[in-house]
């Protein structure tokens, strides 16, 4: 009894110190479950002439790893901090890597991505991707492509992990001629990280489940500077901050405000 009363506590705490960290002010709308993760990519593409770029996180995370594109491909961790131009993805590189008319890993055949030169009647292909403030009728539908999903109670309602461990999803984690093949390397075992409130559940940080996404290279040396346990200092107000875990849980993966994902293994008695 008394440690569900405590957990009941910890949830509230939780909540109570991701709305004050989030107060700007101006009160934030929740993203709807197909929103949650959406990037807008509106750098250049005013100077073009033409609408930002919406991408869509959760329906890339259904073929590709985080690694692939955050690593090989290149994309930076923060949204317009990679300044992507036309004539970059027609020569193949960023989203051209992909988007090339080509087939991909499925046999589908990828719709081409930009053109240095382009007219009118390239606008329909255009407007696929530049498609901010425009109704335009996405291709894939949320409902459609995720039904079947196993469910999770925030983000965009669905937990990638299990999803992928159960064969629901395959992901592609290198592209040829661009990805450099690695052999696996050893898993790390599970390991606890201790809660800065000692009556609040542990941490369990599984180094298994975050490398079929990430491999080893997108949290390390970027975000996370060491490999030894320990190394790197940090606290929960740096993550609500959109450092150290929290580059990923609030954006794209799922927020931190869904506590117990992460806060698991019971208090030991003392």
């Amino acid at each position: 009894m008394k440690k569900t009363i405590l957990l009941g506590m910890f949830i509230l705490l939780c909540a109570a110190v991701t709305a004050g960290l989030a107060q700007t002010g101006v009160k934030k709308k929740r993203p709807l479950p197909y929103e949650y993760g959406r990037v807008v990519m509106n750098g250049l593409s005013g100077q073009a002439g033409l609408a930002g770029v919406e991408f869509e996180h959760w329906f890339h995370r259904t073929r590709y790893t985080c690694r692939l594109c955050h690593v090989d491909l290149a994309f930076a961790m923060k949204a317009g901090g990679t300044n992507v131009k036309a004539a970059d993805n027609a020569k193949g590189f960023y989203c051209g890597a992909c988007h090339n008319g080509k087939s991909d890993a499925t046999g589908k055949k990828v719709f081409d991505s930009c053109a240095v030169k382009y007219s009118r009647d390239d606008l329909p292909r255009c407007i696929r991707c530049h498609s901010v403030g425009k109704n335009i009728k996405k291709e894939h539908d949320f409902d459609a492509v995720t039904g079947r999903f196993p469910r999770e109670r925030f983000g965009n309602g669905i937990n990638w992990e299990k999803a992928e461990a159960v064969g629901l999803i395959k992901l592609t984690d290198e592209l040829p001629g661009v990805s450099i093949h690695r052999p696996p390397m050893a898993v790390q075992k599970d390991f606890t990280i201790a809660s800065e409130n000692e009556t609040l559940p542990e941490i369990i940080f599984s180094h298994k489940k975050h490398t079929v996404w990430n491999g080893c290279e997108l949290c390390h040396p970027e975000i996370f500077v060491g490999v030894k346990r320990g190394a790197t200092k940090y606290s929960m107000v740096d993550n609500y901050n959109g450092k150290f875990c929290g580059v990923c849980h609030g954006s794209v993966a799922f927020p931190l405000l869904d506590c117990q994902r992460c806060h698991t293994k019971p208090v030991q008695p003392t």
